[in-house]
């Protein structure tokens, strides 16, 4: 189980730093609100994963709360570029 935790961690640390870099040097704001939103959940994952392993729900609530921010930041933002255009 500890050697599928530490896949898991760098798997998760690899799609940070890419969505980080798509943050860096995305042409437009819709891929920086979508690595931003991808990065959210990400930690999520991590988050998820952190609960498996040690077999507690401690960390539950900030689960429900990264998800519901990254969806209502990306609907936010899909709502005010589409009344833009």
């Amino acid at each position: 189980m500890i050697a599928v935790t530490y896949v898991v961690g760098l798997i998760l640390a690899l799609a940070a730093a890419c969505a980080l870099y798509r943050v860096a040097r995305g042409p437009s704001i819709l891929d920086r609100v979508l690595a931003v939103d991808v990065i959210l959940a990400i930690i999520g994952a991590a988050l998820a994963t952190r609960m498996v392993v040690t077999g507690n729900l401690d960390n539950l609530v900030f689960l429900v709360v990264a998800s519901v921010v990254g969806f209502v930041g990306s609907v936010a933002v899909a709502r005010f570029v589409t009344d833009r255009k």
